[in-house]
């Protein structure tokens, strides 16, 4: 399993933007991009990747904010690979759990009425699991630290609007 840090970043109009240092939330960092806000995402990435000595891209979750497309803490994952062509993945937190569709090398909350209840649960929760299969078959589990996360998604809130 890994554990990662909270981070945040922002993005504008669909296209990265060089970030600035916004703020440090109870260890958490939160950046701000130099132009107003279309888009805040407070994003996580575990360390070291699981299983170790498997090549893979760096694993990220998102919560991401757009409100031109009135989308509030959208939870997503991307796993540093390609998906089991028709497998879920899974998040698992405070003892709930959450199923998620795949695509490509990310997923995302199959029932997108759970999220609400999912994002109250992360604000609470210690840690995160997330799994899932690899087209190769290979299962990976990463764990996120859930510190801080509660404070990023205020800033963001105040931030993006």
């Amino acid at each position: 399993m890994t554990r990662g840090k909270l981070l945040s970043h922002q993005t504008t109009c669909g296209y990265r933007i060089a970030p600035a240092l916004l703020a440090i939330v109870a260890g958490s960092i939160v950046f701000a991009g130099a132009a107003s806000p279309q888009q805040q995402v407070p994003a996580a990435k575990p360390a070291p990747a699981t299983p170790p000595n498997r090549p893979r891209d760096p694993a990220w979750m998102f919560i991401s904010t757009r409100p031109a497309e009135k989308v509030k803490e959208e939870v997503s994952v991307i796993f540093g690979y390609g998906h089991k062509p028709n497998s879920d993945a899974n998040i698992e937190v405070a003892g709930g759990s959450y199923a998620m569709y795949t695509q490509a090398d990310g997923a995302w909350v199959k029932n997108a009425a759970e999220e609400p209840k999912l994002v109250e649960t992360m604000r609470k929760g210690q840690d995160l699991t997330v799994k899932g299969t690899s087209a190769k078959g290979t299962a990976s589990t990463d764990v996120y630290s859930l510190k801080g996360l509660s404070l990023a998604l205020d800033k963001v809130g105040q931030e993006c609007r």
